[in-house]
C-alpha cells in the first residue's frame, strides 16, 4: 500500500503567517497603547481632516431616506421662524453661539467642534436637520431632544434664518478675491444678470442703489417737482436736465458740460417740498476749496467728486461708465467670465469673504473720506479710485481724520458722523463691527419692502441677534424693561435709543447714526451731541432727562451722568 501523503511543512508555513500577524498586531496594539492612547480621549483638539471627512460622510447617511425627503410643513411661517428663534437660544445658543458659529466657551470644549450651522444646513433637507435635532449625533455633544414635533420644525426654520455674520479671519478663503478673477474679465452690465437671477434682478431693479441718477428724458417721472411753479432759486428749465439725482430725501439736477456734468445751484427737498440752494462753502467738505467756483457749481464737476460711486466702471481718463448707478459688478465684479460658464469660483460674492472686506464693499462709497493719492492726473477725487470689490480699501481710501473733542463739519466731538453719507464712518467704531456684523446683516442690497432695505421691520433685525437675558442682551426680563416705555411705542424701538436720527442730509432733515452708542443728556451738555431723549421729548430739558435715567435702577449712575 502507498503511505500516506503528509502536509506538515504547509501547515507549518500557514501556522508562521499566522504567527507573524498576530505578532504585528500585537506591535501595533503596543505601539498605539504607548503612542496614541494617551491623550486619545482629550476633546481639546481639533479633530483630524480625514476623521472629519468620514464623520460628515456617515452623518449624511445615517439618516434614513424617508426622513431625507420630508418637508418643513410651517414653510415661510414668521411666527414658526420667530418661536423658533426663542428655541434656539433656550436650548441651542450655550454651545452654538448666537449665530450658528459655535464660538463659545462650552463648544470650543466640545469633541467634535459644533459646525458652523449656516453653511451646513444649506447642503441638508428639512427632514435631516429634524432627525438630527430630535435624535442627537452619537459620540458628539448633540443631545436627542424630546420636544413636539411643531418645536423642532420651528427650529428648523430658525437654523435656516441664522443671522448674518461675516468671518473675524484675516484671510477668507471661501471666495476669490479681485485680484484672483480672470484677467481679462469685463464689465457687461446687470442686465446680463437677470436670465438666471431674475427674481433678485426684479428686486434691485427698483432699488433707489438701481435708480441713483437718471435721466430725465428716459425717465420723465423721475422729477419730482413741479418746474412749472416760479421760485426765485429756480434759474435753470426742466429741459436743461441731464441727469437727476436722488429722491428720497433730497433732489439735485445735473447739466452736461464737455464729458462731465456740474450740478446746478438749487436743489428739491423731497420732505419739506420746496426749493434750497445749493453750494457747498469753502470750509465745509475737504474738496470745495480745491475747487473755487461763483457759487453757481459750474467749476464743480460730478466726475471726480460723485459718479465714480453712482456708476460701475468709472474711467478717469475720459469720464466713461460701464454702467450708471449701483449695478451688480460694483460689488460682484467684473462679470463677463461668470456669465459665459457661471461658478461660485468666477464671481465675488461679499457673503463670503471676512468681515473687513466685506464692509468695505459698502464703505468704499458710504463714507467720509479720500484717496490716498490726491490729485490724480490734476483732479482732485472724493472717491476711491482704483479700488474694485474684493481688494483692500485701505490700499486705495483713508477716512477723514477727526481731533476728538472738537465739533466739525463731519465729525460731533466724540467722533460719531455730523453729516449724511457717513455711516462706515460711523459703523467701523462699533462693536457690531468688530464682533463680524456686516451692513447686509441687516440691509439687503438686492432690494425689500422694508424701510432702508431692511431685511426685516426695524425692531425684528435687532431681535435676531438681540432679546432679553440673552447672550447679546438687552439683559433685562422683556423689551418693555430694558427701554422703560411701553411695547410697541416709539420708545421702545432699539433704533430710537441706539441710532437716533441726529446725521444732517438737508436743513432739519437727518438720518441715522451707526455707532449703535447710546448718547446720554450729559454728553449734550458737554460734547454738545443731540441725545435720543430729547429728541423724543423736545419739550423736556437735559437735567429732566438725567434725572429720568437716574432713577432707572438697572443702569448705572457714572455711565448715564457722563
Amino acid at each position: 500500500m502507498p503511505e500516506p501523503t503528509h502536509s506538515y511543512p504547509r501547515r507549518s508555513k500557514a501556522g508562521r503567517i499566522v504567527g507573524f500577524a498576530l505578532g504585528a498586531l500585537v506591535l501595533l496594539a503596543a505601539a498605539a497603547y504607548i503612542f496614541v492612547l494617551p491623550g486619545f480621549s482629550m476633546a481639546r483638539n481639533d479633530p483630524s481632516a480625514l476623521e472629519f471627512r468620514i464623520a460628515t460622510w456617515l452623518l449624511h447617511h445615517s439618516v434614513p431616506a424617508s426622513d431625507v425627503q420630508r418637508v418643513n410643513p410651517l414653510g415661510q411661517d414668521v411666527a414658526g421662524i420667530t418661536a423658533g428663534r426663542e428655541l434656539f437660544r433656550q436650548k441651542c445658543e450655550s454651545c452654538h453661539a448666537y449665530d450658528g458659529g459655535g464660538k463659545t466657551e462650552i463648544g470650543a470644549g466640545t469633541y467634535p467642534r459644533p459646525p458652523v450651522l449656516k453653511a451646513l444646513v444649506t447642503s441638508m433637507s428639512d427632514g435631516e436637520i429634524f432627525y438630527h435635532i430630535r435624535n442627537g449625533i452619537r459620540n458628539t455633544a448633540m443631545p436627542a431632544w424630546n420636544m413636539p414635533d411643531r418645536q423642532l420644525w420651528q427650529l428648523v426654520a430658525y437654523v435656516r434664518h441664522l443671522p448674518l455674520v461675516a468671518s473675524l479671519d484675516a484671510q477668507s478663503a471661501a471666495g476669490p478675491a479681485a485680484s484672483t478673477l480672470a484677467p481679462d474679465a469685463h464689465f457687461i452690465g446687470s442686465a446680463a444678470c437677470q436670465q438666471c437671477h431674475a427674481e433678485v434682478f426684479a428686486r434691485w431693479s427698483k432699488t433707489k442703489m438701481a435708480n441713483v441718477v437718471r435721466d430725465p428724458k428716459v425717465h420723465p417721472e423721475a422729477i419730482i417737482p413741479d418746474f412749472s411753479k416760479a421760485d426765485p432759486l429756480l434759474t435753470f428749465k426742466r429741459e436743461d436736465v441731464a441727469f437727476v439725482y436722488g429722491s428720497v430725501w433730497k433732489q439735485r439736477y445735473f447739466r452736461k458740460v464737455g464729458d462731465d456734468y456740474v450740478p446746478f445751484p438749487a436743489q428739491w427737498d423731497v420732505t419739506h417740498k420746496m426749493w434750497r440752494p445749493y453750494h457747498v462753502a469753502d470750509n465745509a467738505d475737504w474738496w470745495a476749496p480745491l475747487y473755487p467756483d461763483p457759487g453757481d457749481n459750474s467749476k464743480r464737476p460730478t466726475g471726480p467728486l460723485c459718479d465714480g460711486c453712482h456708476s460701475v466702471g468709472f474711467n478717469i481718463e475720459n469720464n466713461s461708465v460701464a454702467e450708471w448707478n449701483v449695478g451688480c459688478e460694483r460689488c460682484h465684479g467684473a462679470g463677463s467670465v461668470h456669465a459665459e460658464h457661471p461658478t461660485r469660483d468666477n464671481v465675488i460674492n461679499p457673503a463670503r469673504m471676512n468681515y473687513v472686506q466685506a464692509n468695505d464693499t459698502c464703505i468704499q462709497c458710504h463714507s467720509q473720506g479720500q484717496p490716498l493719492k490726491n490729485p490724480i492726473q490734476g483732479k482732485y477725487y472724493d472717491w476711491p479710485v482704483g479700488y474694485r470689490v474684493g481688494m483692500n480699501l485701505s490700499d486705495f481710501w483713508k477716512l477723514e481724520p477727526h481731533e476728538l473733542g472738537k465739533l466739525t463739519f463731519t465729525h460731533f466731538p466724540d467722533g460719531t458722523a455730523h453729516k449724511n453719507r457717513m455711516q462706515g464712518n460711523d459703523f467701523v467704531q462699533s462693536l457690531m463691527y468688530s464682533r463680524g456684523v456686516t451692513c447686509f446683516s441687516c440691509h439687503d442690497p438686492h432690494g425689500t419692502s422694508n424701510q432702508a432695505m431692511l431685511r426685516k421691520p426695524i425692531n425684528d433685525v435687532c431681535s435676531t441677534c438681540h432679546g432679553p437675558n440673552t447672550q447679546n442682551g438687552p439683559h433685562a426680563v422683556s423689551i418693555e424693561a430694558h427701554t422703560h416705555h411701553k411695547a410697541d411705542s416709539p420708545g421702545s424701538q432699539c433704533v430710537a435709543c441706539h441710532m437716533p436720527k441726529i446725521e444732517q442730509t438737508i436743513a432739519d432733515v437727518n438720518v441715522s447714526s451707526h455707532t449703535f452708542h447710546f448718547v446720554t443728556p450729559a454728553q449734550t451738555d458737554t460734547l454738545k451731541i443731540p441725545n435720543a431723549c430729547n429728541a423724543c421729548h423736545q419739550d423736556k430739558s437735559t437735567a429732566w432727562a438725567t434725572a429720568a435715567l437716574a432713577g432707572w435702577g438697572d443702569r448705572s449712575i457714572w455711565r448715564m451722568s457722563n
